[in-house]
């Protein structure tokens, strides 16, 4: 068993003995999308920590995309029961990058890019094949391409 995933049963664990429901709760719903990207495909295989952190990056989007759809909705107890869950989860990824590391990263890649001959906003695509696996983990992809595109622009 993978070193996150029985970390994730440990916790869970505690949580049920300390009565802890959010995060009881919280650890269920994504300990199953692990088993259910376990069983997908023809074989079923044990995931690696890089693959459930994947598994694990993916619950907690869910969750604050949630969240904002519930503030938008007026919902504000369920958004911020959604929020306190993508928080704990956050908890088990590894620390996002900052703006300035972001930028500092996108920008070098920019000049490869411009080195290689790619210019203008049609090398979205060049620059993003040697951001992604700088940043894989360490930032959201939304994030990494809205930065990819102002340093493009500007």
């Amino acid at each position: 068993m993978t070193t996150l995933k029985s970390k994730l049963k440990e916790d869970l664990t505690t949580a049920m003995k300390a009565r802890d429901e959010l995060t009881s709760s919280t650890l269920r719903l994504t300990l199953t999308a692990i088993t259910k990207e376990e069983v997908s495909g023809r074989t079923a295989r044990e995931l690696s920590d890089d693959e459930v952190q994947k598994v694990i990056a993916r619950e907690a989007k869910k969750r604050r995309e949630a969240a904002e759809a519930f503030t938008q909705g007026g919902r504000q107890e369920q958004a911020e029961r959604e929020k306190l869950e993508g928080e704990l989860l956050d908890a088990y990824l590894p620390k996002q990058l900052t703006d300035e590391e972001l930028t500092d990263i996108v920008t070098a890649a920019v000049e490869e890019a411009k080195a290689a001959g790619a210019e203008g906003p049609r090398a979205m695509g060049a620059v993003m094949k040697i951001v992604n696996p700088k940043v894989a983990g360490l930032a959201e992809g939304g994030r990494v391409a809205a930065t990819v595109k102002k340093l493009l622009a500007g």
